[in-house]
């Protein structure tokens, strides 16, 4: 009868605390485990009282004994359960915060002299798709058990060999990068400070690109501009990060034929005007015609030169924003404009829009003539390290040092 008792009251009491304490609810298996356990040591217990005649009474009954070793294993079995629930919470906490990658992580940049061919297959005797140029970047898609990467770049996905690009370098690829704020308003203040009240250092029209230079204050983003740094309000640009892509066979062919029309068609208008000029010197001489007024020689020459010449005539004249006459006032697209389009050469009104024309060559290489792109701002090679150029309002058409500001590239028309 007292075995029995044991053991319906140990039940009970492990069926009522298990259902009263959410604690055990959670973790059964260990509960039914020290139930178990509980019911076999108090038998054995009274197995052996009896045995040896210390027949319980009741002011010494068995339940005392069984609520005490009731009690120490259920204090053991909350113990472990608080830590097991510790240790869940914590990885529940470690699955809401997982780590993010860099958005650099599947970026290759390519570190070779030239290029590295892009190809078909994995393998160097497959067809070659195009060209990833150095410092150009790629998507990687999947790696390959041989050595290769398979990649999107521009138009061009093909693989190349892992050992020509470097992957997943947060530093490299920002380096060979370049972070736009491009204007998406007609005209776009440029403040001397993150904030609506400072002074406006200059003005830039709507689809300009303007090189960003830090964005750590909220709601305003640091740019270079023709007339120093400043900042523009993020409301009114669109930000993108550029890298220089992959050409496809296609894309080379047609920008090498391309180019050879626009030399044609630039030497053939520059006679053209050279001819023009010609005539008229000769008329005016005939006619034994004079000017009080300021004259500019025409164009003369069907190259670079002839170009820079021509442009450098209008130093001192004034700058105009949105302007494009060399004489009146000009900005500094126009003034690109205006003098290319004395020798037939009709290009954009806007700085964005020129770093397209033409085909790009390095600063190293340079010719006088070239169109020398900044942030926000163009100018005309000259030569010797120089370019001639619509600064300012306050200077006008001036000369500078082509490094005043960090170029962005050098466009050949001629």
């Amino acid at each position: 009868m007292t075995k029995k008792l044991i053991r319906v009251t140990g039940c009970i009491l492990a069926g009522v605390l298990a259902a009263g304490n959410p604690v055990h609810q959670i973790y059964a298996a260990p509960s039914a485990g020290v139930t178990a356990a509980v019911a076999a040591e108090i038998e054995e217990a009274e197995t052996a009282d009896i045995t040896s005649g210390n027949v319980k009474t009741e002011n010494n009954n068995p339940a005392a004994g069984f609520s005490l070793t009731l009690s120490r294993y259920l204090e053991e079995s909350t113990e472990m359960a608080a830590q097991l629930a510790a240790a869940a919470a914590e990885q529940v906490s470690e699955n809401e915060a997982p780590v993010v990658a860099s958005e650099y992580a599947d970026i290759a940049i390519a570190q070779v002299d030239n290029y590295v061919n892009v190809r078909s297959e994995p393998n160097t005797e497959s067809e070659v798709l195009g060209k990833l140029y150095n410092n150009s970047a790629a998507t990687i898609l999947e790696t390959t058990d041989n050595g290769w990467y398979r990649i999107t770049s521009g138009s061009v996905t093909g693989y190349v060999k892992c050992e020509y690009v470097v992957a997943g370098d947060e530093e490299l690829a920002k380096a060979v990068s370049t972070r736009y704020a491009t204007v998406t308003t007609t005209t776009l203040y440029v403040r001397t400070e993150p904030t609506t009240e400072s002074k406006v250092l200059t003005m830039v029209p709507i689809e300009d690109d303007l090189v960003v230079l830090d964005e750590s204050v909220e709601g305003w983003a640091k740019v270079s501009t023709s007339d120093g740094e400043g900042y523009v309000s993020t409301d009114y640009v669109k930000m993108s990060t550029e890298f220089v892509q992959a050409e496809s066979k296609a894309e080379e062919e047609a920008r090498l034929a391309k180019e050879k029309k626009e030399r044609e068609a630039a030497a053939a208008a520059a006679e053209a005007a050279r001819r023009k000029a010609s005539q008229q010197s000769s008329s005016s001489q005939s006619t034994g015609s004079s000017s009080q007024n300021t004259t500019y020689s025409a164009p003369s020459g069907s190259n670079g030169q002839a170009v820079a010449n021509y442009a450098c005539q209008f130093v001192g004249n004034p700058y105009v924003y949105g302007g494009s006459s060399l004489t009146n006032g000009t900005d500094c697209s126009g003034f690109v404009m205006s003098v290319y389009a004395a020798f037939g050469i009709s290009l954009p009104h806007s700085s964005r829009a020129l770093r397209s024309c033409g085909y790009e060559v390095s600063l190293a290489n340079a010719q006088p003539g070239d169109i020398v792109c900044y942030s926000g701002h163009v100018g005309i090679y000259i030569g010797n390290g120089t370019i001639v150029h619509a600064s300012n309002a306050s200077d006008g058409i001036k000369y500078s040092n082509v490094n005043y500001r960090t170029p962005i590239c050098v466009r050949r028309i001629f």
